[in-house]
């Protein structure tokens, strides 16, 4: 197929509904089938990404092997479809003003009046398809974040109509995912804020060819025959969507209501190739029906918002499934930890994952937390600032440098085991000294880190500033603290381990972006096998 089929999956009556699930969910679907896909993200606000707001805000901050900062639900389309996305498949309101403003300085636009119509509206065109070109797909899904009728919303969704008609007759498919709430005094199901949502869409130039209703209940045959009347869609491409126990069986859900068929006829493509969903079914059955149960402490400074450390605890789903094992995540906010009560907080885990983060508060509990997994054997795996956080805690507790700290927290420290590089220090743009993206690292021949990749040479994602200080290299090694991964180009370390423990492992990358359902990462499935082993013990 030379020119792909696009998809354009909006919003109605109210936020959060689930449009990255459905988009990932079909897009699941579509490449069962065969189809060559991907999914890309138009998000509204001004940001020019989402690397600089705080996650209270936002949720997490997902990192693409190219070095993007972007939105969250990158992270489940990668989860589901099993395959990486790009700086490419996440455009903002932002970047889309930026780039403009740039062209309009440079003089491209001749000295035009710049507006709204054409240039903003043909520069998020281009954006969308610039997917296109690489030719790797037959179908890109585009999903548009916000709600319709958001002021923010509508030069994409004037966007999408021009597209549509440039694209020609069955060359583009627009879902409408809404709402269908339950009114609980009256008992029924209400369609109105459907048919207002639709109806709003209609007014911006763009039918609706399929609703995918959320709901709490069944909806019943004269409610979906109400929705077709009123939204001018066919009875067979009102899709139900019911609340599910995991966001992993909204597939087959879906699968159940042929939505992949109805999404296929629509763009006049062929149905009759059968999905294969055998691995998917085998990981659901495994996440429904564990063998064991463990307790994870997640220890973190963000976990009012569980959306903060999202791909981490999906790792936590994929792995546990693997391992026939159900993951309880214990939430415990960093900054409520102190000397006295650390047994409060711990007495109950099978291990302890440390979480990343920027800013000082709540280290102190992060450098307790490390210093109570240590001498207590409980296994532990730090991610980024938390392995920054135990080579401070080893520096102060064992080393003898009571006063370590990171540059980060404490610039005049005496002893910076976590420092910026020279080359970083006279930067003053925050995303400037960031180390973004796929870098390399060298496993060290003998380390639990070699043994768990069973590789030599590893590619991970990366979203920090600071590093640890290689004039401590000596010291951490010579006390069993050892440096087992480290950049073969910039000899920047990358992971370290204690060898007097069971598992004592600190990554400066983030693993737990490469985890999706067909690939569970490695280190997380070693992190809850030690974990298992240490219930075990304790029992």
């Amino acid at each position: 197929m030379k020119q792909p089929k696009y998809i354009f999956v909006t919003g109605g009556v109210t936020s959060s509904l689930g449009k990255g699930i459905v988009a990932a969910s079909l897009g699941m679907l579509l490449k069962s089938r065969g189809f060559r896909v991907t999914i890309q993200k138009l998000d509204p606000y001004i940001n020019v990404d989402p690397g600089t707001l705080n996650p209270y805000e936002h949720g997490e901050c997902y990192v693409t092997e190219d070095g993007a900062e972007t939105d969250l639900d990158l992270g489940h389309y990668e989860r589901f479809l099993n395959q990486p996305t790009t700086q490419a498949n996440n455009v903002t309101t932002g970047r889309i003003y930026q780039s403009v403003i740039e062209k309009e300085r440079r003089g491209d636009y001749l000295g035009k009046t710049v507006q709204i119509i054409p240039h903003i509206t043909n520069e998020i065109k281009r954006r969308i398809k610039i997917l296109e070109r690489t030719g790797d797909y037959d179908i890109i899904i585009t999903e548009i974040g916000g709600t319709v009728g958001d002021i923010e919303s509508l030069p994409y969704i004037e966007s999408v109509r021009q597209l549509g008609w440039e694209l020609g007759e069955n060359n583009s498919l627009i879902i409408h995912l809404t709402l269908i709430p339950y009114l609980a005094a009256s008992g029924e199901l209400k369609t109105k804020p459907t048919q207002h949502s639709v109806r709003l869409l209609m007014e911006s130039g763009i039918q609706a060819d399929v609703l995918v209703c959320r709901t709490e209940h069944k909806i019943p045959k004269d409610v979906i025959a109400k929705l077709t009347q009123f939204c001018n869609v066919k009875a067979g491409n009102v899709i139900e969507c019911l609340d599910a126990s995991t966001i992993y069986e909204v597939p087959m859900m879906l699968r159940d209501q042929r939505f992949d068929d109805v999404v296929l006829e629509g763009l006049d493509l062929p149905t009759d190739s059968v999905p294969d969903l055998k691995q998917w079914t085998k990981f659901l059955d495994n996440y429904k029906n564990p063998k064991q149960e463990l307790t994870i402490g997640l220890v973190g400074k963000y976990v009012s918002l569980q959306d903060s450390y999202k791909s981490i605890t999906e790792a936590f789903v994929h792995a546990g499934a693997n391992l026939e094992t159900k993951i309880n995540v214990k939430w415990i906010y960093s900054g409520d930890l102190k000397e006295d009560n650390l047994e409060t907080y711990f007495s109950d885990v099978d291990g302890i994952l440390v979480a990343p983060g920027f800013g000082d508060r709540g280290t102190d509990g992060k450098v307790l937390t490390c210093q109570y997994a240590r001498e207590n054997n409980i296994p532990l795996l730090g991610i980024c600032l938390g392995m920054q956080m135990m080579v401070v805690e080893f520096a102060r507790n064992v080393l003898g440098f009571t006063e370590a700290e990171s540059t980060e927290f404490n610039s005049q420290t005496k002893y910076p085991v976590i420092n910026l590089m020279d080359e970083q220090k006279n930067v003053t743009h925050k995303g400037g000294t960031m180390r973004l993206g796929n870098w390399e690292c060298e496993l060290k021949e003998g380390s639990k880190i070699r043994e768990i990749y069973k590789s030599e040479i590893i590619k991970e994602r990366h979203r920090h500033r600071y590093e640890f200080n290689n004039e401590y290299y000596d010291h951490f090694n010579n006390a069993n603290f050892l440096t087992s991964g480290v950049n073969p180009d910039t000899g920047l370390v990358e992971v370290v381990e204690y060898e007097h423990h069971p598992f004592y492992v600190g990554v400066q990358f983030h693993p737990e972006y490469r985890s999706t359902v067909a690939e569970p990462h490695p280190l997380f499935k070693a992190f809850l096998k030690a974990s298992i082993e240490h219930q075990q013990i304790e029992k």
